[in-house]
């Protein structure tokens, strides 16, 4: 079912509720941030809710700050980098709920951003209490907080029974349109590449996506944990040993639609600067930290006839150069492939963008944990909330 859109609001003269994802990384203090892409992915949907005549009301959690106030986790820092993006000034409203912010409520044209949502249990509760306090601040509810849309509180389910229609922003309709145009009837060949530590993590996602792609390549550490499950030698690297049944089972379901490296880059000890090799056998004493290139140029042939692909996780210790090569390789190669590709994942996202290709991906996910979920075929909270069209 399609949900309402901010584009399907009548916004004149109306209160906006715009539940944003505005959890940026602040330096040692609170007083500092150290990356504003959350803020600046936020804008255009802030710039049409204003640009159609509406008062806008912002709200965020940022970090854990475990229900209670910690002047290191404020927004107050938020609000000023906003103001200059905007170029107009954002009130800082000095807590979320309450007659004081009631009173802050602004005019048409005026921005409120309200105090870190998390200082109060409420939030995470999903307290209804605390939820009727949010609504009351606002006509319209908007959702364009993708990276929080599997959770259930407050500000993402809670509020939406006490609001007259709750709409998805400008962000989470890209989020939805491309997560949908991947899984549900995608161009094929369809391919998914899943990388990462653990098997554990992607148990769910494997599961589902199997359902619908037509190869699935593994890379990353839980490689190892399938190899291991199948006989080979893994030597030092890593393995979760109690996933090696369900290893099996994964691939015996999965038939030839899933594949795993061939040859790998080992090395004794994971640091810098490091003696490394290429091995087809990984021996005793030795630890696997990325895929060799013989498996890069299987997996890029496959990438290169791909219509759709789906991509979380690096193939290797992708933090520690040259272990980056297999992300980096692949990376370029979904890039040159002309497919619809979707990137997901802090990692994958770091390897286009250090591969120079981040232009040339078709979706870039902003949720990590939301996106791993809906590729999982888990319903998102915070999207099932929203009014139909």
């Amino acid at each position: 079912m399609s949900k309402l859109s901010i584009r399907d609001l009548d916004l004149k003269n109306k209160t906006v509720f715009i539940r944003v994802d505005f959890n940026v990384p602040l330096a040692p203090g609170g007083q500092e941030i150290t990356s504003d892409k959350r803020i600046r992915a936020s804008l255009p949907n802030i710039q049409y809710a204003l640009d159609h005549g509406a008062a806008v009301v912002l709200a965020s959690h940022l970090g854990r700050p475990k229900g209670k106030p910690n002047p290191e986790m404020s927004l107050k820092p938020v609000a000023k980098r906003l103001g200059e993006l905007l170029g107009r000034d954002v009130r800082m409203a000095p807590d979320c709920v309450g007659p004081e912010v009631e009173q802050l409520r602004p005019a048409p044209g005026g921005v409120l951003l309200l105090e870190n949502l998390r200082f109060h249990p409420g939030e995470e509760k999903n307290d209804p209490a605390f939820s009727k306090q949010l609504a009351s601040l606002c006509d319209v509810y908007v959702n364009d907080a993708f990276g929080s849309a599997h959770r259930a509180h407050a500000s993402t389910v809670g509020m939406i029974q006490f609001v007259k229609q709750a709409a998805a922003g400008l962000l989470m309709d890209k989020e939805l349109e491309y997560l949908n145009k991947a899984t549900k009837n995608p161009a094929r060949p369809c391919i998914a590449i899943l990388g990462g530590a653990k098997v554990s993590d992607k148990i769910e996602v494997i599961e589902n996506l199997m359902k619908f792609v037509d190869q699935i390549l593994i890379g990353g550490a839980m490689a190892y944990t399938f190899l291991k499950a199948r006989g080979e030698p893994v030597g030092k690297s890593l393995v979760e040993d109690d996933k090696l049944d369900l290893a099996r089972v994964l691939m015996a379901r999965a038939g030839g639609k899933l594949l795993l490296p061939t040859d790998h880059v080992v090395t004794a000890e994971l640091k810098e600067g490091a003696d490394h090799r290429v091995v087809t056998k990984i021996p005793d004493g030795m630890l696997a930290v990325d895929i060799g290139p013989a498996t890069i140029e299987d997996y890029s042939a496959v990438v290169g006839k791909a219509k759709t692909i789906i991509w979380n996780g690096p193939m290797g210790v992708f933090e520690k150069p040259p272990f980056d090569r297999g992300t980096v390789a692949l990376a370029k190669a979904v890039a040159a492939s002309g497919a619809v590709s979707v990137v997901g994942g802090g990692d994958s996202e770091k390897a286009v963008k250090s591969a120079g290709v981040a232009d040339k991906i078709s979706h870039i996910s902003t949720g990590g944990g939301a996106s791993l979920e809906f590729l999982a075929g888990i319903e998102l909270p915070g999207v099932a909330a929203l009014t139909e069209k």
